[in-house]
């Protein structure tokens, strides 16, 4: 979502970047961009995602380009001190590494993100992503947004905020132009069918719900998790205790860009009684995440993937995956399985480095090429998994 931070990761504040364990296996980026824009593409992240970090590799972790951060912090002091951009300095350094999935926030960016990370944002309310053109397009507007109430539709052309030229900009680049203080005003010209049109809105403070559940008439329960913001573990968690007992669960992960892991463990937890969800190493020191016990082992479930469930999501669908609690139905997911962790820099920008990779109980690497479904489907996928659901022995 423009303006919207959404989904990557365990974020920490700015003075506790250096502390350990602070893994940032979503979004990254994807706050800077994909988060902001809420769509995904491979090209520059996943319709918006990759904004969020970048096209995926088939590397492994030692062979997949990881910036060093004393370079990074090196060049940021030597710039400063030059009276030259530190987060240019870092970004450039970043950028020679091969990091691709690497990025470089200023203050005020990264105190985005983590806002993103408890569902608020500061935006106009559209999510976006780059067109094969080049152009920036409206893929989405929030209902009763600032965007929605100007009368943006899906599929506007955005050619300039506040008269800056967007067309050819990261998204990244386009989300920091249309970030700003909430009750301030921002002029967008915009291409509708050929058309021009300006739209002054002003950017509002708005929020998401990463978690909706509702009812089917047979008595399935879907949860749909939009990313794994901060809350959204236990939402899932009681979402499955309030589901009719004895009745299947759809856990419906499509188009989830990640988020906080933390999180992504919790809704884990909910299907597990306790054991191994992921393995992870942070610069070779290996680490492991463990359910909770408790959670429903006993209720059939399907988890819907597709190519826009990336990150912690894929965590989670891989962990359920590789336990034999859930048959994944849909489509090969993003393949985003590396680890990033925050460092502070000296002008106070926080760069998010790559330093290791995570993967499923059974010992799979998710990056590059993801988790393949157990059930291939593409359309009428939900209508697919209540089928699924039925050869366990719930259902119609």
């Amino acid at each position: 979502m423009l303006g919207l931070p959404s989904i990557p990761a365990v974020c920490l504040r700015p003075r506790d970047l250096r502390r350990g364990a602070v893994l940032t296996m979503a979004f990254l980026a994807a706050v800077g961009a994909g988060a902001y824009t809420g769509c995904w593409d491979r090209e520059e992240g996943a319709t918006a995602a990759a904004a969020l970090t970048g096209a995926p590799t088939a590397e492994g972790p030692h062979e997949a380009g990881t910036a060093d951060r004393e370079a990074v912090a090196r060049a940021v002091a030597e710039a400063v001190a030059e009276g030259k951009s530190g987060k240019k300095a870092a970004q450039e350094v970043v950028s020679r590494s091969g990091d691709r999935w690497g990025t470089v926030y200023d203050q005020g960016e990264y105190a985005a993100f983590a806002e993103g990370l408890d569902g608020r944002w500061t935006g106009v309310g559209v999510w976006a992503g780059r067109a094969p053109d080049g152009m920036i397009k409206v893929d989405k507007v929030q209902p009763g947004s600032p965007a929605a109430r100007a009368g943006l539709r899906a599929g506007d052309r955005l050619l300039s905020v506040d008269g800056h030229a967007v067309t050819g900009l990261a998204v990244t680049d386009v989300v920091a132009l249309l970030r700003g203080d909430a009750g301030t005003p921002v002029v967008l010209n915009l291409s509708r069918d050929g058309a021009d049109l300006t739209e002054t809105v002003r950017r509002e403070q708005l929020r998401t719900e990463p978690v909706t559940v509702r009812q089917r008439p047979d008595g399935v329960t879907v949860i749909k998790v939009a990313s794994f913001t901060r809350g959204a573990g236990d939402r899932v968690k009681a979402a499955v205790k309030a589901a009719p007992p004895g009745e299947g669960v759809v856990l419906d992960l499509r188009g989830n860009p990640g988020g906080l892991v933390t999180e992504a463990v919790t809704a884990a937890s909910a299907f597990l009684d306790g054991g191994l969800v992921a393995t992870y190493d942070v610069r070779g020191d290996q680490r492991v995440l463990y359910a909770a016990e408790g959670g429903d082992t006993e209720r059939p479930l399907v988890a819907l993937v597709d190519g826009g469930t990336m990150s912690a999501a894929e965590l989670v669908a891989g962990a359920l995956q590789d336990r034999g609690r859930a048959v994944a139905v849909g489509s090969r997911t993003f393949g985003k399985g590396s680890v990033q962790m925050p460092t502070e820099l000296p002008d106070g920008s926080v760069a998010e480095l790559t330093v290791g990779t995570y993967r499923t109980p059974a010992g799979r690497s998710l990056d590059g090429g993801g988790i393949t479904p157990d059930v291939p489907a593409g359309e009428r996928v939900e209508e697919r998994a209540v089928t699924v659901l039925g050869g366990l022995g719930v259902g119609p």
